[in-house]
């Protein structure tokens, strides 16, 4: 199961539950995605702010991480997945008649672009409450925040959702929830293919399939034989919006110790509206095209991230050095 270079043939079969409790109850990667992003930001803000790297102190480091997971990654990331792909999707009368759904994130449905609108929101106002500066408190949220990115992305290929584009490239993934990007006959002959293959009956349900090809060998692999290889655009935007922009961003920490506020904040946009850009030319739209063909909703979104990086930068270097001076 764990081996992707099988050319054309490997059928993703992860289960999204990482530990079942009780009933229903159960600990998901998705889940423990989150918590793992929030330990290691909260463990990579103490060791700078230990450093005198950063503009808080080391004791206040836990109380701030987890002010921001609430009102800026979960509340803004739900409020930007309704904002930038619900109502587009379904429509404002969707949220009129149904406001309980802005709140309703155990359901899914998170946004990484208003969750960083959401961090930048929410720093702004601590930043004025606590008397720090908001470029610098922005610097470490920026350093941090990759780590949640690598995690995020890596629980979005284990459930197998945010699937890439069809690839003709030897590591390509079949994607179960990806049927529904087939056409009707294809759809109606893999599942008369999977009730055939399937030693208990299929309850009619996406979910249920995906569940009895995770379950039973023979229904995935007739399933995998009406589902078109694609790119794991999850594990790319892993590699390039979390590992490789986290190094980039920690090298320039440590490096150039006495950068101005607000440098990593700018590099961050930057390389983060560079690389979800790059990712999306291989991820399957999720939203409708902004311009059909040639930029979709994720890279449109990231465009102005191009641009708030071009001001920040602008700040920092107009502001100079003096960059790691830490409250009083």
């Amino acid at each position: 199961m764990w081996n992707l270079f099988v050319p054309l043939g490997y059928v993703h079969t992860f289960d999204p539950v990482a530990l079942p409790i009780y009933g229903n109850l159960a600990l998901r990667w998705y889940g423990l995605a989150y918590l793992i992003g929030f330990v290691g930001g909260w463990w990579m803000l103490r060791e700078m702010a230990r450093r005198r790297l950063w503009v808080l102190a080391p004791e206040r480091t836990a109380d701030f991480i987890a002010a921001a997971a609430l009102f800026g990654v979960f509340l803004g990331g739900r409020l930007g997945y309704v904002l930038f792909y619900q109502i587009p999707r379904d429509g404002f009368a969707s949220i009129v008649e149904n406001p309980m759904v802005l709140l309703r994130v155990w359901e899914g449905g998170m946004a990484s672009h208003g969750g960083i609108l959401g961090l930048v929101v929410f720093s702004w106002i601590y930043a004025k409450r606590a008397g720090v500066s908001w470029t610098g408190l922005g610097d470490g949220l920026c350093l941090a925040a990759p780590i949640g990115i690598f995690c995020g992305r890596i629980a979005n290929f284990i459930n197998g959702e945010l699937y890439g584009r069809a690839a003709g490239v030897p590591w390509a993934v079949k994607f179960p929830l990806s049927l529904a990007e087939e056409d009707r006959a294809t759809q109606a002959a893999a599942w008369q293919a999977c009730e055939r293959a399937s030693p208990v009956p299929l309850d009619g349900t996406m979910a249920g399939l995906v569940g009895a090809a995770r379950e039973f060998p023979a229904v995935a692999a007739e399933l995998g034989d009406y589902l078109t290889p694609r790119h794991p655009s999850q594990i790319y935007a892993a590699l390039l919006e979390g590992l490789l922009l986290f190094v980039i961003l920690l090298v320039v920490r440590l490096r150039w110790r006495d950068s101005p506020h607000g440098l990593l904040t700018a590099l961050f946009f930057l390389g983060y509206g560079l690389f979800r850009i790059i990712g999306e030319i291989f991820r399957e739209p999720d939203a409708a095209w902004v311009v059909e063909g040639w930029v979709t909703r994720g890279q449109f979104l990231s465009a102005f991230m191009l641009v708030a990086g071009g001001l920040f930068l602008w700040h920092a270097l107009r502001r100079g050095g003096g960059g790691t001076q830490r409250e009083s």
